[in-house]
This record gives structure tokens, C-alpha cells and sequence, in this order.
């Protein structure tokens, strides 16, 4: 556990480090969510109805951009290759990349989301109901684009692949990430629960599959 905890504190440090991955991310989603009021015109009511497909949308846009090098610069340094040698499963190799991802990419969009809100003139009660289930599905979110990272590294064009491999793998999350926004309590909670469930089966089964495509990737 404390090797496991110690990757994750280097994992941390080299994204921080690397701090335009976090910061194209941040941009670009701000960037989207601007300049989307300015093709549908000034409509309030328009904005405030589709702001939530609007910000999952490009969050989840937003999240793919950091993702090719989750284990790229790993790879090219050749510290991939000993890590998956070393002691720690691989398994928790990747889960530890995928948790980086969410602490240094994800938490950041989500706090920047209740000022993209107010661009699409999101009303206040509904801020609560996006910031939870972003939490509940965004950590799905990163296992998932971990998994895609892996699969795709080390391949030709793997950064043009990767988009294409992920985002439909992201539709039930944008899904049931707008539909926590239905008005009834009821339709809240279940999408909620459902959003969880989703990351916990991300959680469990991801690391798994991105840690097959690395033993594979580097025989």
C-alpha cells in the first residue's frame, strides 16, 4: 500500500509539474462553454435548458485532451518498463494514473464549472445537482481514459485513436450526468446512484484492461 501511495504522490508531482496539460484543459473548456452562447443568440431560457448537456459535453471534451500522455512520457523515459517489472502490480500501475488524472484535470474543471454555469445562465438551485454528479461520474471518467491510454500507447497516431476510442465509452456518463438535472427528486437520485455505480465499475474493472494492454504494449 505504501508503494501504491508513493506512485500516486509521483504521479501527482510530474502532472503538476507538467502544468500545460492542466491548463489546456482549463482553457479549452472555458473557451467552449464561451463561445457556444454566441452561436445560439441571446436567448436566457435556450442557454439555461441545454447548459447542462452543454458543460458535460465540454468537460468531457476537456478531459480527453491530457490523456495520451498518462503513461506517454513514462514510456519514452523508459521508467514505464520498470515499473510494470518492479514489484507493484500493473493494475495498480494504471489505477494509479488514472487517479492523477482525476485529482490534477477533473477536480480542477469541476471547480471552474459554477463560473462556465453562469456563462450559460445556469440557474443556482440546479449548481448542486451538476457539482454532484460530476464527482459521482467523473472518476469513471478518468478510469475509463486510462484504460484508453494504455490501449493506444505506443501506437501510430494513438493520440488521433484516442478521442475515437473513449468518448463513446462516455456517452451513458453524459447520460445520466444530464439527467441528474431533471427537475423531480426522484429522477436525481437515481441517476446519481447509477453514476456511482458506473465509476465503481470503472474502478474495478479498468485497471484490469489498461493493465493488459501495458504487458502487452511492452513485450
Amino acid at each position: 500500500m505504501n508503494a501504491f501511495l508513493a506512485l500516486i504522490g509521483r504521479d501527482l508531482r510530474l502532472a503538476l509539474r507538467q502544468g500545460s496539460a492542466v491548463g489546456t484543459a482549463l482553457g479549452f473548456y472555458l473557451v467552449a462553454v464561451a463561445i457556444i452562447p454566441l452561436g445560439l443568440g441571446p436567448d436566457l431560457n435556450l442557454l439555461s435548458r441545454i447548459a447542462p448537456g452543454i458543460l458535460w459535453i465540454s468537460f468531457l471534451l476537456s478531459a480527453v485532451l491530457s490523456v495520451d500522455a498518462l503513461f506517454q512520457e513514462d514510456r519514452d523515459d523508459g521508467s514505464l518498463d520498470a515499473l510494470v517489472l518492479g514489484p507493484l502490480p500493473a493494475e495498480l500501475i494504471a489505477a494509479s494514473k488514472s487517479i492523477a488524472h482525476w485529482v490534477t484535470t477533473c477536480v480542477p474543471l469541476i471547480v471552474v464549472t459554477p463560473l462556465a454555469g453562469l456563462l450559460l445562465n445556469i440557474q443556482a438551485e440546479a449548481l448542486p445537482k451538476l457539482l454532484a454528479a460530476l464527482l459521482a461520474g467523473t472518476v469513471g471518467v478518468s478510469f475509463v481514459a486510462g484504460a484508453g491510454a494504455a490501449l493506444t500507447l505506443g501506437l501510430r497516431k494513438g493520440a488521433l485513436l484516442l478521442p475515437l476510442l473513449i468518448l463513446p465509452l462516455f456517452t451513458p456518463f453524459l447520460i445520466f450526468g444530464v439527467g441528474a438535472m431533471a427537475t423531480s427528486a426522484g429522477a436525481f437520485e437515481q441517476s446519481i446512484l447509477l453514476l456511482f455505480a458506473l465509476s465503481l465499475f470503472s474502478v474495478a474493472a479498468m485497471p484490469f484492461a489498461a493493465a493488459l494492454a501495458l504487458r502487452l504494449g511492452l513485450e
